[in-house]
This record gives C-alpha cells, sequence and structure tokens, in this order.
C-alpha cells in the first residue's frame, strides 16, 4: 500500500492515479488547509492536521502503508497553528530547530522522523516517471544572449536564497531582480513581478532546487497556470533545473508557452554557460 502525504494542487491526484494504474493500491492523508477535497475524492483517504503526528502514523499504519510519499504544495505554518497532539509534541522535540527554519528544513526533519518510525519516504518521480523536467528547449521560442544573461543573474539570485532555505525563484528582467520567491509562492510572486515590469524586453521566471535540499519533498513544481502568469506578467520565458522540477501537465504547459511566445528550457545551473553557447 502506498500512503500519499498530500498537499495542495493536483499532483496528489495524478500520484494516486498512477499508483492504481500499476496495480497499486494507494491510502491518501491530506493536510487540512493545504489538500482540495476535489482532487482526493476518487480515492480512499483522511484528512488530517499537519500537527496530529500520532493520528497520521496510526492511520498510515491501520491501513499498512510502508511506503510513502510527500506531494503537493504545503507552507510551513506557525508552531500555534500546528497544535500538535501527544506525539506530535514529542515530533516537534525530535525536530528541534528546524521547526522555525524554512519549509525544506521542516520537510526535511518530517522524513527523518518518518524513517525512524519504520515508514519508506520516496520521490514523486518513482511513481510518475515523466514528471521531471528534461534538459534543454521544450518550445520553439528560444532565449537570446539577454534572456541568457537574466537567467544567469536569476541562478545566482535563487542559489543564494536556496542556501538560507528562503525560496526557488525569482524574477529577473534585463539584469535587475524584479522579484524572489518567499512564502506567498511561485504564482504571487509572479503576480508581484507584472507590477514591477520596465519598459523593453521581457524578463525571466528562474526555478531551481535548493542546494543540499532533499529531492524527495518540496520540489520546484510548474504548470500551465504558472506559465499564464508568466506571459501575463509579460516574461519572455521560464528557466528551470533538468531532473530537479516537476512539471505539471507538461504538454499543456508546452502549449500554453507556445499560443504566448514563451521559451520553456530546462538547464543545469552549472553548465550554463555552455548551454548557453549551443542555443546560440
Amino acid at each position: 500500500m502506498l500512503g500519499i502525504l498530500a498537499g495542495g494542487g493536483p499532483l496528489p491526484g495524478r500520484v494516486a492515479a498512477a499508483a492504481l494504474a500499476t496495480g497499486r493500491d494507494v491510502f491518501v492523508l491530506g493536510f487540512e488547509g493545504f489538500a482540495d477535497p476535489v482532487v482526493l475524492a476518487p480515492y480512499p483517504h483522511e484528512f488530517v492536521r499537519l500537527g496530529a503526528a500520532g493520528r497520521i502514523r496510526d492511520l498510515l499504519s491501520a491501513h499498512a502503508c510502508r511506503d510513502l510519499v510527500l506531494v503537493g504544495v504545503l507552507r510551513r505554518p506557525s508552531v500555534l497553528d500546528l497544535r500538535p497532539d501527544a506525539f506530535g509534541v514529542r515530533v516537534l522535540g525530535r525536530i528541534g530547530r528546524a521547526t522555525f527554519a524554512g519549509d525544506d528544513s521542516i520537510l526535511t526533519a518530517i522524513v527523518r522522523v518518518l524513517q525512524e518510525e519504520g515508514f519508506v519516504v520516496r520521490g514523486v518521480e518513482e511513481v510518475l516517471r515523466d514528471i521531471l523536467a528534461p534538459a534543454g528547449l521544450l518550445t520553439h521560442a528560444a532565449p537570446d544572449a539577454m534572456a541568457f544573461a537574466d537567467i544567469a543573474r536569476g541562478v545566482h539570485v535563487v542559489r543564494a536564497l536556496g542556501v538560507v532555505d528562503v525560496g526557488q525563484g525569482s524574477v529577473v528582467q534585463q539584469g535587475i531582480v524584479l522579484a524572489v520567491e518567499a512564502a506567498e509562492g511561485t504564482d504571487a510572486m509572479l503576480t508581484r513581478a507584472a507590477t514591477l515590469a520596465r519598459s523593453g524586453p521581457g524578463g525571466v521566471l528562474v526555478k531551481l532546487v535548493k542546494p543540499g535540499q532533499d529531492r524527495r519533498t518540496d520540489l520546484p513544481t510548474l504548470g500551465p497556470e504558472t506559465v499564464r502568469l508568466a506571459a501575463a506578467a509579460g516574461l519572455r520565458g521560464i528557466a528551470f533545473e533538468a531532473d530537479g522540477t516537476l512539471l505539471v501537465e507538461r504538454e499543456k504547459m508546452v502549449a500554453v508557452a507556445e499560443a504566448a511566445g514563451l521559451f520553456l528550457v530546462g538547464l543545469d545551473p552549472a553548465n550554463l554557460a555552455a548551454m548557453a553557447q549551443g542555443e546560440r
């Protein structure tokens, strides 16, 4: 039995459907305030508070879930909002300072605790084989020299954000950082960036995995709505880390990008200069 710990968005449903298609039973635990009831409705599921660690453990055990996948949008709540149960208090004690750190710190700590409890935490790509972004261009539109310079600037900024576990994205236009991603998420950042755009060639969105991030949790995720918002913000394209970014509804993403004239490009941040040379 595959246990799915579900945050927001459509991905938990896609993971459940993919597992069922291979003949594997699933049980979904949706986190209250994050998981979408409509997405979870077709599958066996329960809703739980993020802080109800004892109930989470007991439900997973009762449904014979050994392998787990953490998937979907999940932001770190305040300690007051967690309202931990008795076992949750002990879990918070085991997590320690990660409770007060960034999103990735607490998720990594949660993975560690789950493994200590005897569960095996899997990466989402082990269930959805085609979910990881490929390298290279996915669209006819391609970044020019200015766009590659903005991408390089964005890579530098996002790496710095990731080191302090703040965010995974930034918007750069003509060398100017218009916005960086924090607790609001990518879509809200793009809406904010739209109000800051300069005249002239549009900017780019850059999304990367945080340095040292546990890739079983909270990988950068992009979907068709992200592309629509990028177009509405006047951006020219989106650059994302290949083999580290989850692309939801990839074909639809590409179709939306093609219609808007945006480029989508999977990149290796460590080899950006060589890639830029190859695209010329």
